[in-house]
């Protein structure tokens, strides 16, 4: 399992609300978290096989900006 890290704009609990939906129906996340107190907002990706580029597309369907770390 690789664990990938990205700096996002989620920022609050509603951000979260709407783009938990878009990062659970990806099926090649395995889990995921957003660190919601540190500054950069780290998303946290566990998957086998996504690149950063597929995340990065899941993340802008929910309205939401991902770069890697």
């Amino acid at each position: 399992m690789k664990t990938q890290k990205f700096k996002t704009n989620i920022n609050c609990s509603n951000c979260l609300a709407k783009v938990t939906p878009v990062l659970n129906a990806n099926p090649k996340i395995e889990s995921w978290g957003v660190d919601l107190e540190s500054e950069d907002r780290i998303l946290t990706v566990e998957s086998e096989n996504i690149t950063p580029e597929e995340v990065f597309k899941t993340v802008i369907k929910a309205g939401f900006i991902a770069k890697p770390e």
